[in-house]
């Protein structure tokens, strides 16, 4: 698909002509900023700087629509006077901008009041420069705007030939995306990477006597050469799409309720949000106090790993130099751990962890073979649920309401396409009585899970 080899994309990063700036030109830029915070009286600095640029390109109903280029950079600065802070941020790298921008950031932590929490992370957790692996995270993509726009076509054109009731599109995209940083701070760290995210995606619109349906499909990776051919993409949304005509309404009941598994990503981003410390801080988390408990089904575990090679969620540190490693986060259903940040840490007191990174969802009694179909057999009759509407999770209280659709479910087969309905629980319960996760693993992002089959949920629908 015109990705680059391993040697060329190491090549071409950050010292060859994938970037405007090397990494050696950030760290002087970084050191200076630092420096002149020093000058200035602060107790600590933090400095990251960073250039990105992409294209974006959207094909619709066989003709280009959208093509957008992008290219930016960033000095961001943050400084301590104590426990106070203030931060600035420029676009200009010459020397006066980044004195200036570390004079407003000094500033404002003038007049900023203290706040106990407040701090670089201990010096003990931070990664350092020696003992960061190289993830094999760039990839940069030689692909240029008709390029792009000839793999979307491709794809919307792959959608169009599956079935003649294909017969409109929301469009296909193309992205291609690199990043180079480095950033430092008084507390030992040093560090940065490049870093690359590209992808291809495809919406088509069937319509037949019962009306009208859309869904998607999607391809990312670091490495473009690891996508999805365009017609594989485009074949796949049409097929999402036509077994969603003759959807159907349902009454009220309980039932089981299986979510595909890029609807499962969304369970698993709510239970680390609550298991985040802003939200525990804050008391703002249904998981608040859950530390050793048992919030989960006792056959599911959380891990995070941030360190597998060319992952689109890995890193070797965090964003505030924080060293990463592999972690459990939920063991036979018990929580092992929260997800600090040195200030969230400060306010529990506790020891901050770092973000997490490849989060993955599974469970011990879930066997090799349980595919999708698998999961289909073993929920026997309920609501297989492929999309969700609307924002109804109260974080809190973790009351979940959301509008969906997807599919009836009977003896172990899909039976018929279904929409207007409402599917409602609480987390707490929801979570407990996940029945299993498929084999059938979807990665988006830094968040990978299989299908989650939940034991008993209310539908709510006609009458």
């Amino acid at each position: 698909m015109g990705a680059m080899t391993h040697d060329q994309a190491h090549d071409a990063a950050p010292h060859g002509g994938v970037f405007s700036y090397t990494q050696e030109h950030f760290e002087a830029l970084a050191d200076a900023a630092l420096a002149h915070a020093k000058k200035l009286g602060a107790s600590d600095a933090a400095v990251s700087v960073s250039e990105s640029l992409g294209l974006s390109v959207t094909a619709r109903c066989g003709e280009p629509e959208t093509v957008e280029h992008h290219r930016g950079k960033s000095l961001e600065v943050t400084v301590y006077l104590g426990q106070r802070s203030g931060s600035a941020d420029t676009a200009d790298f010459s020397a006066a901008s980044v004195q200036s921008a570390v004079q407003a950031a000094y500033d404002i932590a003038r007049f900023t009041a203290e706040d106990p929490a407040a701090g670089l992370p201990d010096a003990a957790l931070v990664a350092q420069a020696d003992a960061q692996p190289d993830l094999d995270l760039f990839h940069p993509w030689a692909i240029d705007s008709a390029q792009a726009l000839a793999l979307a076509l491709r794809a919307e054109r792959a959608a169009y030939a599956v079935d003649a009731r294909i017969s409109n599109s929301e469009g296909a995209s193309v992205w291609a995306g690199q990043r180079h940083f480095f950033a430092a701070h008084t507390h030992g760290f040093r560090g940065g990477l490049a870093s690359s995210s590209h992808g291809l995606s495809v919406t088509p619109i069937a319509q037949d006597a019962s009306g009208m349906q859309r869904d998607w499909w999607q391809s990312a990776a670091r490495d473009a050469a690891e996508l999805a051919a365009p017609e594989e993409v485009g074949r796949i949304a049409a097929e999402r799409t036509l077994r969603r005509l003759g959807a159907q309404p349902l009454t009220t009941r309980q039932c089981p309720v299986l979510f595909e598994a890029p609807l499962a990503l969304g369970m698993l981003g709510i239970v680390l949000r609550a298991l985040g410390g802003g939200a525990l801080y804050r008391r703002m988390s249904f998981l608040q106090d859950s530390l050793g408990e048992e919030v989960l089904a006792a056959h599911l575990d959380i891990d995070s790993d941030p360190l597998v090679p060319r992952a689109l969620g890995s890193s070797p540190f965090d964003g505030e130099g924080i060293r990463l490693a592999p972690r459990r986060v939920v063991e036979g259903g018990r929580v092992q751990g929260y997800v600090l940040g040195s200030y969230s840490a400060r306010k529990l007191g506790m020891t901050a962890t770092g973000a997490t990174g490849n989060v993955r969802l599974t469970s011990r009694v879930t066997q090799p073979g349980d595919t999708f179909d698998a999961m289909l057999e073993r929920m026997g009759e309920g609501l297989l649920v492929t999309e969700l509407i609307g924002q109804g999770v109260n974080m809190v209280t973790g009351d979940y309401s959301r509008g969906a659709s997807g599919f009836w479910v009977q003896g172990g087969r899909i039976a018929h396409a279904v929409e207007g309905v409402t599917i409602a629980g609480n987390l707490r319960d929801m979570l407990r009585d996940v029945q299993a996760v498929g084999a059938d693993a979807y990665t988006h992002g830094a968040l990978t899970s299989g299908s989650v089959l939940i034991g008993k949920m209310t539908v709510a629908g006609e009458g």
